[in-house]
C-alpha cells in the first residue's frame, strides 16, 4: 500500500513539473498552448541522446534537457507565438495543435517511430527499504528534484519582483509599459522556462512515461486534467492535482486493473462537478 502511494507520489510530482509550465501560460499570461507536451517531448529526446549515444551521466543530461527546451520554447515565442498572444482561444488552440502534429512528424523522420528507452546509472536503479517500505530510487529522486523545483517555484512567482513584475504585466500590460517595466522580455522569459520544466519533466520521466513521437498526444489530455483540476491562479492548485491524480491513477491501475485507465477520468469529472473554476481557484 505505502509503496503503490509513493510510485503515485512520483507519478503526480512529474505530472505537475510538466504541466506547471502549462498552468502559467494559460493562467498568468492567458494563452492556451496545446502545443505544452511537444516541449517534453524535446527534452526526453534530447536526454535519450545524450546518454544512450555520447555516454553523458544522467544527472548532467537534466539541466542540459532543461536548456534545450528552454532555448526552443524562447525561439518559438519570439518568431512564433508573439504574433498569436492577442488572438481567441480558438485561434491559439488551432495554432498550437497544429504544432503539435508538427513536432510529432519532425520526431518520427528524424529519431524514428519506435518507444526511446534511457539509459539509467546503475545507482538508480532497484529500491531501497526505508522503514519497511521498497522506494524506488529512481522514483525518489523524482519526488526530490521535483519537490525542490516546486519550492523555488514558488518563491519566485510570490515572493519576487520577476514574480511581481509577471503579474502586473498580466494584469495590465499597457500600464506595466508605462511603468518601465519591459513586458515582452519578462513574457520570453516566462515562456521559456515554463517550456525548459516541460523539458526537464520529460527528461526524468522518459522511463516511467516512455518516449515516443506520439508523446505530446498521449499525454496532452493529462496536462490538461491536471491545470483543469488545480486551477490556473497559482502552482499549489495544480501541484495538489497532480498529486492527487497521480496516487490515484497508479492505484486504479493495480487494484482496478479492468477499469483503471477511467479512474483519473472520473475524478475529474466529480471534481469539475463540485468545484467547476478548479481546487483553488475563487469562484468568479
Amino acid at each position: 500500500m505505502l509503496t503503490i502511494l509513493f510510485d503515485g507520489v512520483a507519478y503526480g510530482m512529474l505530472l505537475f513539473v510538466i504541466a506547471c509550465g502549462l498552468a502559467i501560460t494559460l493562467g498568468l499570461m492567458n494563452f492556451v498552448n496545446l502545443a505544452h507536451g511537444a516541449f517534453a517531448m524535446a527534452g526526453g529526446y534530447v536526454a535519450v541522446v545524450l546518454a544512450n549515444r555520447y555516454g553523458v551521466p544522467f544527472l548532467l543530461c537534466l539541466p542540459l534537457a532543461f536548456i534545450a527546451s528552454a532555448l526552443i520554447g524562447l525561439l518559438l515565442e519570439r518568431t512564433l507565438y508573439v504574433r498569436v498572444y492577442g488572438k481567441s482561444h480558438l485561434d491559439q488552440v488551432l495554432f498550437t495543435i497544429g504544432l503539435v502534429f508538427m513536432s510529432v512528424a519532425a520526431v518520427d523522420y528524424v529519431m524514428g517511430s519506435q518507444q526511446q528507452f534511457i539509459n539509467l546509472p546503475e545507482w538508480l536503479r532497484g529500491r531501497i527499504d526505508i522503514m519497511g517500505v521498497g522506494v524506488g530510487r529512481y522514483r525518489l529522486l523524482i519526488i526530490v528534484i521535483c519537490g525542490a523545483l516546486t519550492i523555488l517555484l514558488q518563491s519566485i512567482l510570490s515572493r519576487s519582483s520577476f514574480g511581481a513584475k509577471l503579474r502586473a504585466s498580466v494584469d495590465d500590460a499597457r500600464v506595466a509599459r508605462g511603468l518601465g517595466i519591459p513586458v515582452d522580455r519578462i513574457f520570453a522569459i516566462t515562456f521559456a522556462v515554463g517550456s525548459g520544466l516541460a523539458g526537464l519533466g520529460g527528461a526524468l520521466g522518459a522511463e516511467i512515461l516512455g518516449l515516443d513521437p506520439t508523446f505530446p498526444l498521449k499525454f496532452m489530455i493529462y496536462f490538461l486534467i491536471v491545470v483543469t483540476v488545480g486551477g490556473t491562479s497559482g502552482v499549489t492548485g495544480p501541484l495538489v492535482a497532480a498529486l492527487l491524480l497521480g496516487v490515484a491513477d497508479v492505484a486504479g491501475k493495480y487494484y482496478v486493473p479492468q477499469i483503471g485507465s477511467f479512474v483519473i477520468y472520473t475524478i475529474m469529472i466529480v471534481v469539475l462537478i463540485l468545484r467547476p473554476q478548479g481546487l483553488f481557484a475563487r469562484a468568479r
